[in-house]
């Protein structure tokens, strides 16, 4: 297998590197730390491209959505706190509700045009902030890359300063959407060079989004051939 960057971006070497970003706390770092933890003692994961971070401004981060492990093992390694959309029937339960809202998240309706959710994910963006969105709107069933929701793309080319590709594979297999818990597996994350808010404005929006899942499907079929992993086909 051709070796792959896993180094951070080296701007990045302490937790809250300027103004320009949003700060991370001790809860958060605390928090990731035992999930990198209790996920490594259960899989192999392995992330590639670290450097390419932004350090500075809002970033939006696209990712495919394999497995519930997917908000975890997408930031497994960033410096930077990231900010996640989850679903809205997460919010219920008391307890879990401050949980999450801890570690930054925030609801969001599924199967809707929720435009509160994207008003927020834009405050956060503009303040400097990271934010997460899986652009299929649901796990895969079969570990391809669906079609994404052209709504992702306001994001991209109103508030953020850079938009990070990120692919994450194996995490089907470790964990499909038929299955209550997740097997033993290996799991890759990768991420993609980060698109400027210049570029992307200069495309519609069907027009990014396409650009940006053709990146993800090249980067999964180079990775899995790398590894030795079944191809897996497109139309």
């Amino acid at each position: 297998m051709r070796p792959r960057a896993s180094h951070p971006n080296p701007k990045l070497r302490h937790w809250n590197p300027g103004v320009d970003v949003q700060p991370s706390s001790l809860w958060y770092r605390s928090i990731r730390c035992m999930l990198q933890v209790t996920i490594c003692a259960w899989c192999k994961v392995r992330v590639f491209n670290r450097h390419y971070e932004p350090s500075d401004g809002g970033v939006l981060y696209i990712s495919n959505h394999q497995s519930f492990l997917d908000p975890i093992l997408m930031s497994f390694a960033l410096r930077r706190p990231m900010n996640y959309m989850a679903r809205d029937s997460l919010f219920h339960f008391p307890v879990f509700k401050q949980l999450i809202r801890s570690v930054n998240a925030f609801p969001v309706r599924r199967g809707t045009a929720d435009l509160a959710a994207l008003k927020e994910a834009l405050r956060r963006i503009r303040d400097n902030g990271q934010v997460v969105v899986f652009a299929e709107g649901t796990r895969s069933t079969d570990g391809r890359i669906g079609p994404f929701l052209p709504g992702v793309a306001m994001l991209a080319q109103r508030a953020a300063k850079w938009t990070v590709p990120v692919l994450i594979d194996g995490a089907f297999e470790v964990w499909p959407r038929t299955q209550a818990i997740p097997y033993p597996g290996n799991i890759v994350v990768q991420y993609a060079p980060p698109i400027a808010r210049e570029q992307a404005s200069q495309m519609s929006p069907q027009e990014f989004v396409n650009r940006v899942r053709a990146t993800l499907i090249d980067t999964q079929t180079d990775l899995r051939q790398r590894l030795g992993r079944p191809k897996l086909h497109y139309d």
